[in-house]
């Protein structure tokens, strides 16, 4: 596959820049495969922390990223529209990675695309589906892709489920239920300075992963939800959804109930609790999809204050992210996670590579095509083929707000939610 070697702005500073974004990035610019590295942050702390990771220095010896801003400036000096003047500044077709609170995706995502720029941002894209139609035509009229990273399409078991359910092997889904619990730390990170009730909940936030699988398996679409939330409040007296639970009706009349929260004990094994199980529908019998994702069969014990997640006895599974040697310096990621990151910077550096000296029209014709060959094949989650996403999490807010109540999803004769009046 042609490629060409962009240059790539994360921004965003935070816990998934750290854990998976910026090493993925860093690996791929040491494969010659990523150009210049930005990381552009609120303030200068992340950026600190991320520079001063022992973790990455271990794994990276002698890679960094120009810090924006400097790294001089005052930890508590805030920069809230410098990612504007960095992007007005790069040159047009490279690459940009959104990782800032949800509710900042939909302001940051059309910056980048207004400036030129190819996006992959972090789940969810917005939370309505009105802005991501509005970014996807957006995107269309420029010729510029963007992606969303939900990684667990590039989970090895989740494209087995979708070969095996294409080919009729587990009858249709019938019923099912999925979890995804995060660790109780969360409380104390970053989290509780924007996961409050008037902005988000754990649904939207992680539950949107399993929504997305179930619709990337089957290709059914959600057409109802009901979502409610538990309450409490972070350490620093903010109020926030800390738990919820939604149950997701699809076109069939399948049912998905999907639990998440920021509460899996700290001490417990493993950093997090999650989980799919699927139970389908043949002529003369029944199938069923079960994905144990918290724990896939490695399991270490540490020694004290070595754990990886937060505990002694961990469930390790390299399949989601970790640093392995190599034939190289350092280390390198591995699992679906940096796949997911790096087959989307891939996707942008194909488009660029393949309309390379052509004529303006025809090279914007070729980025149209292209984009659409990405939509159609449905690996990489874009607005086109992701949009129930978007009316999904719509949806669970109108929900949750609510205390539960039922809101329906309607495709025609625009897609679009409305509360359940009857």
């Amino acid at each position: 596959m042609k490629r060409a070697n962009l240059d790539v702005t994360i921004i965003g500073g935070g816990m998934i820049t750290h854990d998976l974004i910026l090493p993925s990035v860093y690996h791929l610019q040491r494969l010659g495969r990523v150009g210049k590295l930005t990381v552009c942050a609120l303030n200068s702390a992340p950026l600190r922390a991320l520079i001063d990771s022992a973790e990455l220095q271990q794994a990276f010896p002698g890679q960094s990223f120009e810090a924006e801003p400097s790294l001089s400036e005052e930890p508590t000096r805030m920069f809230p529209c410098l990612y504007e003047e960095i992007l007005a500044r790069q040159a047009p077709h490279q690459a940009v990675i959104v990782a800032v609170p949800d509710q900042f995706h939909y302001k940051v995502v059309k910056t980048a695309l207004r400036q030129d720029q190819h996006v992959l941002c972090v789940k969810p894209l917005v939370l309505t589906y009105d802005q991501a139609h509005e970014l996807e035509q957006l995107a269309r009229d420029w010729g510029l892709f963007v992606g969303v990273e939900y990684h667990k399409r590039f989970d090895r078991r989740s494209l087995m489920a979708k070969r095996h359910y294409a080919l009729g092997h587990f009858g249709e889904f019938a019923m099912g239920e999925a979890k995804l619990i995060e660790p109780w730390y969360y409380r104390h990170s970053n989290f509780q300075k924007w996961f409050t009730c008037d902005k988000t909940d754990p649904f939207v936030y992680v539950g949107c992963h399993y929504v997305d699988l179930v619709y990337f398996i089957t290709g059914l679409k959600p057409v109802a939800l009901s979502v409610s939330g538990v309450k409490g409040r972070f350490p620093n007296g903010n109020e926030g959804y800390l738990w919820s639970n939604g149950r997701v009706r699809y076109e069939n009349g399948a049912l998905l109930s999907v639990t998440d929260g920021l509460g899996y004990p700290d001490d417990a094994a493993g950093s997090n609790d999650q989980g799919l199980l699927m139970y389908c529908e043949g002529k003369n019998g029944g199938g069923m999809i079960e994905h144990r994702d918290n724990d896939r069969g490695v399991r270490y014990s540490f020694l004290e204050g070595i754990g990886c997640g937060g505990s002694k006895y961990n469930y390790v599974s390299p399949d989601f992210f970790r640093l392995v040697p190599w034939e190289g310096p350092g280390f390198k990621p591995v699992g679906y996670g940096y796949e997911s990151v790096a087959a989307h910077l891939d996707a942008m550096s194909r488009i660029e590579a393949e309309t390379d000296g052509l004529p303006d029209e025809a090279a914007l014709a070729r980025r149209r095509e292209l984009i659409d060959e990405i939509d159609r094949q449905g690996l990489l989650a874009t607005p086109a083929n992701s949009f129930i996403n978007e009316l999904v999490v719509e949806a669970a807010r109108l929900s949750i707000v609510r205390d539960g109540a039922w809101v329906d999803i309607r495709y025609e004769p625009r897609p679009h939610v409305a509360l359940r009046t009857a």
